[in-house]
C-alpha cells in the first residue's frame, strides 16, 4: 500500500528516547511511513535501529547538521508523500492523532497544522515547545496558547478548538510536501531554533495558514537533545529570533530591531546582577549580537516582509510582567 504520509525523525544521540518512542510511534501510525534520519549519532543509535527495527528506513547525514539541514538534504528531494510529519525522538503520540491533522490539511489554504503538544513528564500540562500553537507579539517574541514565557498552563480542554495560529512547533507537526518543497525548506542558516517560525512566516506569503488541531494530542519531554538551560540554545534563540524579524518584518522593523536589542541588554544586566551561574548566558547572547551583525548583509538583501495579521499587537512582556496577564485567555 503507498502511503501518503511521510513520518520523519530527526536523531542526534537519542537512543534513549527512541526506545521509548518507537513503539508507541508504530503502533499508533499504521497509515504512515515511519523514516529516521541520524545526524552522524556515536551513541549506537543506528546500530540500534538496524537490529531492532529493520523495517523502518534509516537515512544517514554524514555529519551533525542540525535540524535545518538535517531536515532539508533529505525532505527536499522526497518525492513519495502528499504530507510530511516532522517529529522530535522525544515525542509519544496518542491513539488516532493523526486522523484530525488530516482533516484539517483537506482545506486548500491550510499549508501547515500542529496538534496539541502537552509535557510527557506531566501529562496534565501543556508543554512547553509549542503547547496549543505559537504566536509571536508587536516586538517578534514567541508565545503559545497555554504558555507564555515559563507559566505553563493545565490543559482543562480551554484550547480544543481548531484554530489559526502563526506558527507550529518544530517538536511536531504536518505540512504539505509540495508546500515545504516549494519553500525550499527550512532556512539553514538558523542551523536550530526559529527555524520553524521563519518557515511558517514565508508559508503566510504564499497565503498558506498555518493550523491548531486541537482534537490531536501528542506528548513532548523537552530537551531531550539540547536542554531548555543551556547557553547554547540561548544563543540560537536570540540570535535567530532576530534574524527572523530581519527577514519577514515590514518597515517597522529598523525600530522593534531597537527594541529588541535593548530588550536584551536589560537580560544581560539581570543576568549579571544574578550571580556568576549566570554569566556564560551573557557570554552567548553577546555572541549572538556579533553572529547577527556577520549576517546582517545576507538577511537585509533577503528581506521579504509580511503584513501578518495575526501578529499579536501588544507586548508580551509587558502584558505579563506589569498587567500581570499570564495565561493566554487573558490576553485582549
Amino acid at each position: 500500500m503507498n502511503k501518503k504520509i511521510g513520518i520523519f525523525i530527526l536523531n542526534y544521540n537519542g537512543i534513549n528516547w527512541l526506545k521509548q518512542t518507537l513503539p508507541n510511534l508504530i503502533k499508533y501510525s499504521k497509515k504512515a511511513e515511519i523514516i529516521i534520519i541520524d545526524n552522524n549519532s556515536t551513541d549506537n543509535s543506528i546500530q540500534y535501529l538496524e537490529t531492532h527495527f529493520p523495517s523502518i528506513e534509516l537515512k544517514i547525514n554524514i555529519q551533525n547538521y542540525g535540524f535545518a539541514k538535517g531536515y532539508n538534504d533529505i525532505l527536499l528531494k522526497e518525492k513519495r508523500f502528499k504530507y510530511f510529519i516532522i517529529m522530535n525522538n522525544d515525542v509519544k503520540v496518542s491513539k488516532n492523532w493523526i486522523v484530525p491533522l488530516l482533516k484539517i490539511m483537506q482545506n486548500k489554504d491550510v499549508g501547515i497544522v500542529q496538534p496539541k503538544i502537552k509535557s510527557l513528564q506531566n501529562p496534565n500540562y501543556f508543554d512547553y515547545a509549542g503547547a496549543a500553537g505559537g504566536y509571536i507579539d508587536c516586538f517578534g517574541i514567541p508565545f503559545c496558547r497555554g504558555r507564555i514565557f515559563n507559566n505553563i498552563e493545565l490543559d482543562t480542554g480551554q484550547y480544543d478548538d481548531d484554530t489559526t495560529i502563526f506558527w507550529a512547533s518544530g517538536a511536531c507537526f504536518m505540512i504539505k510536501a509540495k508546500l515545504f518543497q516549494k519553500l525550499n525548506g527550512f532556512d539553514e542558516i538558523f542551523f536550530m531554533h526559529q527555524e520553524e517560525i521563519d518557515l511558517c512566516w514565508r508559508a503566510q506569503n504564499l497565503n498558506k495558514k498555518s493550523y491548531f488541531a486541537g482534537k490531536s494530542t501528542v506528548y513532548h519531554f523537552g530537551g531531550g537533545t539540547l536542554e531548555y538551560k543551556s547557553p547554547i540554545k540561548a544563543y540560537y534563540n536570540h540570535r535567530n529570533n532576530l534574524l527572523l524579524l530581519i527577514k519577514n518584518l515590514n518597515s517597522r522593523f529598523i525600530f522593534i530591531m531597537f527594541c529588541r536589542i535593548l530588550l536584551d541588554y536589560i537580560l544581560i544586566l539581570g543576568y549579571i546582577f544574578s550571580g556568576f551561574f549566570y554569566l556564560k548566558n551573557v557570554f552567548y547572547i553577546l555572541k549572538a549580537h556579533g553572529s547577527l551583525l556577520l549576517l546582517l548583509p545576507k538577511f537585509l538583501k533577503s528581506r521579504k516582509p509580511n503584513k501578518s495579521n495575526l501578529i499579536y499587537n501588544g507586548s508580551i512582556i509587558f502584558d505579563y510582567y506589569i498587567k500581570g496577564r499570564k495565561k493566554f485567555s487573558q490576553l485582549k
